[in-house]
């Protein structure tokens, strides 16, 4: 499960220093060293219980503008500060059952019963509310070729509640939780470590039933233009062929196959997927094999 942190002592940060000081050291959650002082910062901040319904008014009477501008995420997501040093401070809103966002979208809206690891590490505290609970898991990140279906040797950690206070660094691609809503309304701190990386690595959902990898739902706009330029231009399916022959990135070589194979029937379709199947990439190769059985 996430790495649980004693929340260190000390007094109440406001949000004009906690930013302050993170811009400064930048962010790194795989140093211990930053570790500890993003800790200590968020810590800081989950103890000031006035600085984010003043973020939140100041926002409304904004009419949103630099939300709607910069902020990556659903509008479960409140962005506090995004750095140029390759983070972000947001805020989350966890709405219970009894909550009109969770009536009127459903749980999936906010990712609730939906089992996933994360492609990034972040540090969390619980800020107000009871907090969501989670069902815990931890998989060595190792041993996964990230293959749709592909088993999982999942453990089991236990089930537990992000309280007021709680501090948590949830570990890039080892940690899988699947949260449930909180009693009632709740809100949790987030310092992500987030660099021009992570959208170019995979997000997984699990089937816990199985024990296996369901879905992988990252996908960056390039990949999804690469499925329109073929339709449209000779120059959109070249840029396609480069991309399923060089691209470093193992999906988006499957995807830019995907997209020369969608614009082709019978034998020249099976003949792209065919040569995504000598890819080097067991995921692309896996890829093109349930395409070509489709």
């Amino acid at each position: 499960m996430p790495r649980l942190i004693d929340p260190p002592a000390g007094a109440a940060l406001d949000i004009e220093e906690v930013t302050a000081r993170l811009d400064e050291s930048g962010v790194d959650l795989s140093d211990e060293a930053s570790i500890a002082r993003c800790a200590d910062l968020l810590a800081g901040l989950a103890r000031n219980p006035d600085f984010l319904a003043g973020r939140v008014i100041a926002a409304l009477k904004a009419s949103y503008a630099d939300q709607l501008e910069f902020n990556r995420y659903t509008a479960q997501v409140f962005l506090l500060h995004r750095s140029a040093r390759g983070f972000y401070l947001r805020a989350n809103m966890w709405p219970s059952e009894r909550d009109a966002a969770y009536t009127t979208s459903g749980p999936a809206a906010f990712s609730y019963a939906v089992p996933h690891d994360h492609n990034f590490s972040f540090l969390t505290a619980g800020y107000f509310g009871p907090g969501y609970v989670s069902d815990y898991y931890e998989v060595d990140p190792e041993t996964i070729d990230g293959r749709l279906g592909e088993p999982l040797d999942l453990k089991f950690i236990e089930r537990s509640q992000l309280d007021e206070g709680k501090l948590m660094l949830y570990r890039a691609h080892r940690d899988i939780h699947s949260q449930l809503p909180p009693p009632s309304l709740s809100v949790s701190l987030n310092i992500m470590d987030e660099g021009d990386q992570v959208p170019w690595r995979d997000q997984y959902i699990v089937d816990l039933d199985h024990g296996t990898i369901a879905k992988r739902p990252t996908l960056t706009s390039s990949e999804m233009l690469l499925r329109c330029a073929v339709h449209l231009t000779e120059n959109g399916r070249d840029v396609a062929e480069q991309f399923a022959k060089a691209h470093p990135v193992p999906r988006v070589r499957a995807n830019a196959i995907g997209a020369l194979a969608a614009v082709e029937e019978g034998a020249g379709r099976a003949a792209v997927l065919e040569r995504g199947m000598r890819d080097s990439d067991t995921r692309v190769r896996d890829d093109c094999a349930r395409w070509l059985a489709l």
